[in-house]
């Protein structure tokens, strides 16, 4: 049987290379040969033992890459064509989908709903940190990157910039709201360019991380607050003159971070929430001012399947945002290992981490 190499989860803290096979695919599926792909704080999650997998799973859930094989009932792509699909695969039929809910898919259930249920590579399925990938449903998930975009133009299309982009979109930004993003990683840096193409002329960043401050200036933020310089809640409160901002977006998924975010909301206010959490929530009765501010929190897991690329891709080609910069490292399959290492401990000023066969 021809083999492959591939991240794999082993137990808490351990993810290997190793070989295991190519995958198999169905009539639905198609093969891709990767060639591009990054590390996820959801998989330092995994590899930390806060989110469960299989022992023996790929980890992995970004990929770009070419067809290799098609199964006999994918029409309309080739092999040979460079794609990418989203880190969440819906089946594009169940009622989930079918109502636009296509993130909590779930095909083989009675209703057609399961939580988080798109999300297949890397955490029901295997994922794409290795040299092949099956992409299930293939038809509903493939999409051809425009002639013209390198791999890395496109990179974060599959998860931080549908995530980030899902942050202001589902906080509803309208023309002319303030916007307060908490937590300036990479998911919220695309919270911030997603917040300014929504429409958003004020748009604060939190974070202390003096790079990615920076980053976040060039993608649209008009301010950027260290909370290392004080009271993050009082200072975001004296840039909007007491009245708060229309939209707080969450990207951390921390006690603190979530707080600060609906302290910081005017009545009436949106709470975006994209943070991933390990322990219960606890809503403050005076920020929620008793259940009668007339507050929304709403949670967003990536939205995926081919349109949804197309519309990023179409973003990333009209000029319209540049998020290769946040590339700031770069490794060999051979070496993910030693990726996982600098990016579970954030070290050297990384952002995302390219890989590459």
């Amino acid at each position: 049987m021809a083999t492959m190499k591939a991240a794999i989860f082993v137990e808490k803290n351990r993810i290997v290379l190793d070989d295991k096979p190519i995958p198999e695919i169905g009539p639905l599926d198609a093969l891709v040969r990767i060639t591009t792909t990054t590390i996820c704080g959801t998989d330092v999650h995994i590899l930390r033992g806060e989110y469960p997998v299989a022992k023996g799973l790929t980890i992995g859930h970004e990929p770009v890459g070419v067809i290799e094989r098609l199964g006999s009932q994918v029409r309309g792509f080739v092999e040979g064509q460079r794609v990418i699909a989203g880190a969440i695969t819906p089946s594009g039929q169940s009622y989930a989908c079918l109502c636009g809910c296509a993130s909590q898919d779930g095909p083989d259930t009675r209703h057609g709903f399961r939580a988080t249920g798109g999300w297949k590579f890397g955490n029901i399925i295997d994922g794409c940190q290795a040299e092949y990938v099956r992409v299930p449903d293939a038809l509903a998930n493939l999409c051809p990157i425009p002639d013209g975009l390198s791999d890395e133009q496109v990179l974060m299309c599959p998860d931080i910039m549908s995530t980030g982009f899902s942050g202001a979109e589902r906080g509803e930004v309208s023309i002319g709201d303030t916007v307060a993003v908490f937590a300036l990683g990479p998911i919220g840096l695309c919270a911030v360019a997603g917040a300014r193409l929504k429409g958003a002329t004020t748009i604060i960043g939190v974070d202390t991380v003096a790079e990615r401050m920076s980053v976040a200036r060039r993608l649209g933020a008009s301010h950027v607050v260290n909370f290392k310089d004080g009271d993050v809640v009082a200072q975001i409160m004296a840039l909007t003159d007491g009245r708060g901002v229309d939209v707080a977006i969450e990207a951390l998924g921390t006690q603190g971070t979530f707080e600060s975010a609906l302290r910081v909301l005017r009545p009436g206010g949106r709470l975006s929430s994209l943070g991933v959490y390990s322990s219960d929530l606890r809503i403050p009765l005076d920020a929620f001012a008793a259940g009668l501010g007339d507050y929304s929190i709403v949670t967003t897991l990536c939205p995926g399947g081919k349109e949804r690329m197309r519309r990023l891709m179409a973003v990333v080609a009209s000029g319209g945002v540049d998020l290769s910069p946040l590339v700031t490292h770069r490794f060999k399959l051979d070496d993910i290992e030693a990726a996982y290492e600098l990016f579970g401990h954030q070290r050297d000023g990384v952002m995302k981490v390219a890989i590459t066969p």
